[in-house]
């Protein structure tokens, strides 16, 4: 265990490298800190921090820099989270209130969080395994051709054309979309497919096929196989701390292409908390001069997808865990309130 002044001399060669992008040495800690003791013990402090792998030095020179386990124990025991200022807060509220679907929720959201700090933002879209059946809408557009409309707790809208084996009265529909809406609505995906398994049986011969037609759509769109989608922005942001990485940003770029990284990255949507992964704990190797912070979203407490930044390992941590999650509380509520 380190003692309370050494985790001190940590916290405050962290705090200096973040925001010099320069090594840090003894003198500069002792003149910028109210650390209450000399130079020479500072000194002592520092090689014992670097025989336990806290910090390193890059090169011949007197200052240190944190290694990945120094900003581990950063993170996990000397960063509060910083809370946003009532200012960026009202910023925040109004810059995502003006959305209009949730693509365009997501979309703000993403250019919202790489502008607060200004780092690459990446948000997940609400998952419909995670998702509750707000209504199912069923418009007739020919005497044999329907649309359907699957509206989610969280604002998504699928839409599916149908082409029915037989045409389909008026009062047949609204019979199917009364019959329907009253055993999903308000019920997880997860439970739609027992919920209407015999419903067919319910009408007419001539319109079973129909009926059961609609009710297999609209299960393959509960379980779309393309359902865990991604949004990107700020990728610009990266050749700001070009120098950051050690040979070249090409592996890092490379990574934020490949959705199937980044959700992994991103973690269980089910897991709503705090998560902050640094250098070489992402298990991707492109991306291990990296550190991600994520956070679950959604409404009712339950989160239903994962929002969050990747940056370099040098990163502003409380003021990113703040950003990150104050966006989050903001896409909750607006889903709820959609």
């Amino acid at each position: 265990m380190l003692s309370e002044r050494r985790l001190q001399v940590l916290r405050a060669i962290v705090q200096d490298y973040v925001g010099t992008e320069e090594p840090v040495g003894s003198k500069a800690l002792t003149e910028r800190h109210n650390l209450g003791v000399s130079p020479a013990t500072v000194r002592n402090d520092m090689a014992a921090l670097e025989d336990e792998g806290f910090i390193a030095q890059p090169h011949t020179s007197a200052g240190r820099i944190p290694t990945d386990k120094g900003y581990r124990l950063f993170v996990d025991k000397l960063a509060g989270v910083k809370p946003m200022t009532p200012p960026e807060r009202r910023a925040i509220q109004n810059f995502l209130d003006g959305a209009v679907d949730l693509d365009d929720v997501v979309a703000r959201t993403v250019r919202l969080l790489a502008q607060l700090t200004r780092q690459v933002a990446v948000v997940q879209y609400p998952s419909l395994t995670r998702s509750t059946v707000r209504h199912v809408e069923l418009l007739s557009l020919a005497p044999a051709r329907v649309m359907l409309v699957l509206i989610t707790d969280t604002g998504r809208v699928e839409q599916r054309m149908i082409d029915c084996p037989a045409p389909f009265g008026e009062a047949s529909l609204a019979d199917l979309r009364a019959r329907l809406n009253s055993r999903v609505a308000g019920r997880r995906f997860t439970d739609v497919p027992m919920l209407v398994e015999d419903l067919a049986e319910a009408f007419d011969l001539e319109d079973r096929g129909t009926v059961s037609t609609v009710l297999s759509t609209l299960l393959e769109t509960l379980v779309e196989e393309n359902e865990e989608r991604l949004m990107i922005g700020g990728t610009a942001n990266l050749t700001r701390f070009s120098h950051d990485f050690p040979l070249t940003i090409q592996p890092v770029l490379e990574a934020l292409e490949e959705q199937v990284v980044l959700l992994k990255l991103l973690g269980e949507a089910g897991d709503s908390g705090m998560t902050v992964r640094i250098g070489h704990e992402n298990a991707y190797e492109g991306l291990n001069s990296t550190s991600v912070v994520s956070v679950g979203y959604g409404s009712g407490g339950e989160a239903v997808a994962k929002l969050g930044v990747v940056g370099p390992t040098r990163m502003d941590y409380p003021g990113t865990m703040g950003a990150v999650r104050a966006v989050a509380r903001y896409v909750g509520q607006i889903l709820a309130e959609s």
